[in-house]
């Protein structure tokens, strides 16, 4: 348990570490940049996936499902802040990758997360369907 948390403790020391010039040779900076916009893509969509949520919280009328519009608030809050997360992480991998020469990291969670608001949009279209049906 102890090797797990200082493992995990020196990950997110990775993220924040500014001398990522100490690993491996300085590319061309064009790449570096191309990683940074990915970046700030991801951060993006957390930070849109953050205001849907807090768009739900504040202005969707309370559902007749007990409960619905604050799991749909919480659920969109916390897959923004998991994207954020994910950003640095994947930024932090990419970036050593880069300057050591090593093949970049691989993904799944862009495929995860596409799933996740597909599925999410397939259930939000029934809710608005059986809530237009009823009224």
């Amino acid at each position: 348990m102890l090797r797990l948390n200082q493992r995990v403790l020196d990950a997110i020391r990775q993220w924040f570490d500014p001398r990522v010039d100490d690993v491996g040779a300085s590319p061309d900076y064009r790449f570096s940049l191309a990683n940074e916009r990915t970046f700030l893509a991801w951060i993006r969509t957390g930070l849109a996936l953050v205001g849907g949520g807090l768009a739900v919280a504040a202005f969707v009328p309370p559902l007749r499902w007990a409960h619905a519009r604050e799991a749909i608030a919480v659920t969109l809050l916390l897959l923004g802040a998991a994207t954020a997360i994910r950003a640095v992480d994947h930024w932090a991998r990419c970036e050593r990758a880069i300057r050591t020469g090593a093949p970049l990291p691989r993904s799944r969670y862009p495929a995860l997360l596409a799933l996740i608001i597909g599925a999410g949009a397939a259930a939000l279209l029934v809710l608005v369907l059986a809530t237009g049906l009823r009224s």
